[in-house]
């Protein structure tokens, strides 16, 4: 029986593992934390060998093969000490799709992978496909693929999951963007990074297909450097020949094969600009599903995103409250101040992650009113905002930081909670942020007249 060992036992990991049994394979689970219970009750249940906090390398590298988390850099000890032992190393993504006869629609990007991922997979579903989705959205490959039955799996991928990935093919793959994100990883070099993004489209034949942002400067450096297999589809919204799908108006004009489709997008709740790019990528992934234009305009719609991402979490005395805490980094907040048409106080502030906040000046000069910093250093972001003196503010807590808000904001001005900071001074994660500040909200109490 071949062995099989797989390090880390989150998601990934346990999905891995229980696929890996369920094939026959001979699986140890080895996680140097401690694994949640929820987790522990899988494997033990599946009878399946695990250890926590620590890494037994004797029983690892017995393996013929390692699975890793996409958390595991590839400089960590255990992972050059297989590479050593010529013990070839996959990711969860990897290994699940040599056992998935469905096809596979994946979407990466360093923004809005989970928005575009979660509405491609809204499109395919509401038009009855049967469908799952997976990846870093949130449940693994590999459990969807024991379940089996699926005749399209919509994955979400991070760049971490792709570098592991050899022999994996995705039928359409989808490129975002690409922006600085994660360059420790990658030695702090662009290219290596955006040659991560690029694995999206390899072993690609001429009958996939490369849907990708013409308007990204990053993608567009890398295509005129490197052949890039499968069928190339662009989208954007400058105008450029050849775009596959393009807006006029709040239509997407869709032009395949000789073929030019209109898709009324008025419907969507997505606002700002990034938006219009992820719903081209998505509506362009459902026509190639075979989706009719109807169906998708029906969709869009009745379209909710993830908490986290632009989401409403209230309104009182006309002024609206905008949770935007998935967006830790520049880029992120750019997109969200152009996406909102109403004066703005912004909610900015957290672990400063190198950021250079130039980008945002003018937005910021253009739609800002006042600016509330929640964070335990707010140095950077008040010396690149100096000029908006007694209109800016600084506090270490939610509910006092939404209170400020409010006082500076009047009826129909957007309180924005758009860090472009990660959250790990105050919170535990970018989820935990968003809660507390909708939470604040919740606690507001309308002035009394």
């Amino acid at each position: 029986m071949q062995k099989i060992a797989i390090l880390g036992a989150g998601e990934s990991g346990v999905g891995a593992a229980l696929l890996a049994q369920a094939k026959g394979y001979d699986v140890f689970v080895s996680d140097r934390g401690s694994i949640a219970e929820k987790y522990r009750q899988q494997l033990t249940q599946a009878q399946i060998s695990f250890e926590e906090g620590t890494h037994t390398l004797e029983q690892i590298y017995a393996a013929q093969e390692i699975i890793k988390s996409p958390g595991i850099p590839d400089k960590a000890p255990v992972i050059q000490g297989a590479v050593e032992r010529n013990i070839p190393v996959i990711s969860e993504i990897e290994f699940a799709g040599r056992y998935a006869s469905g096809k596979f629609i994946c979407i990466t990007g360093t923004n809005g992978k989970t928005t575009t991922t979660l509405l491609t997979y809204h499109l395919l579903k509401s038009a009855g496909l049967n469908v799952a989705l997976a990846g870093n959205v949130g449940e693994s490959l590999a459990g969807k693929v024991l379940e089996g039955g699926y005749d399209y799996y919509v994955v979400e991928l991070s760049s971490f999951q792709l570098d592991n990935m050899y022999q994996f093919r995705a039928h359409v793959g989808i490129l975002l963007n690409i922006t600085p994100d994660h360059l420790d990883r990658y030695e702090y070099q662009m290219e290596k990074y955006a040659a991560s993004k690029f694995r999206i489209a390899q072993n690609m034949t001429a009958g996939d297909f490369f849907l990708f942002n013409q308007d990204d400067a990053e993608i567009q450096k890398y295509r005129a450097l490197h052949e890039v297999p499968g069928t190339p589809l662009a989208f954007g919204l400058k105008e450029a020949e050849g775009l596959a799908l393009k807006f006029e108006g709040q239509a997407i004009l869709a032009s395949f094969s000789g073929n030019t489709t209109k898709i009324d997008t008025s419907a969507s709740p997505l606002i700002g600009q990034h938006n219009q790019y992820n719903t081209m990528a998505a509506v362009g992934a459902a026509l190639l599903a075979g989706i009719a234009p109807s169906q998708i305009e029906e969709a869009l719609g009745t379209f909710r995103n993830a908490d986290h991402r632009l989401q409403p979490v209230g309104e009182i005395e006309g002024v609206r409250f905008i949770n935007d805490s998935k967006a830790t980094n520049v880029e992120a907040v750019w997109y969200a101040l152009d996406g909102i048409n109403e004066p703005i106080v912004w909610v900015v502030g957290g672990t400063d992650k190198g950021n250079d906040y130039t980008p945002l000046l003018p937005l910021v000069r253009q739609k800002v009113k006042a600016i509330v910093c929640l964070g335990v250093d707010n140095s950077k972001i008040l010396a690149a905002f100096s000029d908006f003196g007694p209109k800016m503010v600084e506090t270490q807590d939610v509910n006092e930081a939404v209170q400020l808000a409010k006082d500076f904001a009047e009826a129909g001005d957007v309180v924005l909670l758009s860090p472009a900071c990660a959250s790990f001074d105050l919170f535990n994660n970018y989820e935990h942020r968003g809660r507390a500040f909708a939470q604040a909200v919740a606690a507001l109490k309308p002035t009394v007249a």
